[in-house]
């Protein structure tokens, strides 16, 4: 909950007692996920490691530790970690988005845009999702379909600056219909 308000502090000290028990992995993924917004990445990657030997198959560590790697830019350790998390538990939109950003990142544009229609069906309310999904398929090409998802992230929330400037470079057009499948 504190983590949640930004009192990192607070959140901090309820994970470290948590953290205290050496077989709680949820207490070291909490830990960890503190660390990595206050930039303490060395911290936060021996927490999101030591819960991933403690709980292999929780997805939770694998997603926290793919979101360091990417905030470092180190994509390609970004995108195995997502693909773990995914692997243990496919039914959340965020390693999707996640994923996809550090394909796109990589210059792997269609595994973005697969990645990206999978996180759509899944959440269709995800706003960053139909942002991303949009600069993808803008970069495919396909502007129609481009227009599409920037317009969905605008019926979503019609003042997200990254959805009209995406949805104005595709020329999009408010009241037209686009395809977005």
């Amino acid at each position: 909950m504190y983590r949640r308000i930004n009192k990192l502090d607070l959140a901090l000290a309820d994970e470290n007692t948590l953290a205290i028990d050496p077989s709680y992995a949820a207490g070291y993924v909490g830990r960890g996920i503190v660390y990595r917004e206050q930039g303490r990445n060395n911290q936060a990657l021996e927490d999101f490691n030591k819960a991933i030997g403690l709980q292999p198959e929780n997805p939770e560590p694998y997603y926290n530790r793919g979101l360091l790697y990417q905030s470092q830019r180190q994509h390609a350790l970004a995108i195995d970690d997502f693909s773990a998390a995914l692997g243990l538990a496919n039914k959340k939109s965020e390693p999707y988005v996640a994923r996809a950003l550090s394909y796109l990142a990589l210059g792997d544009t269609k595994s973005a845009a697969s990645d990206l229609d999978e996180a759509v069906q899944m959440d269709p309310l995800n706003l960053r999702a139909w942002t991303s999904r949009g600069l993808a398929y803008e970069r495919l090409g396909q502007k129609d379909k481009a227009a599409g998802s920037y317009a969905k992230a605008l019926n979503i929330n019609d003042k997200y600056q990254p959805a009209k400037e995406g949805f104005a470079r595709v020329g999009g057009k408010v009241g037209q219909t686009y395809p977005t499948f």
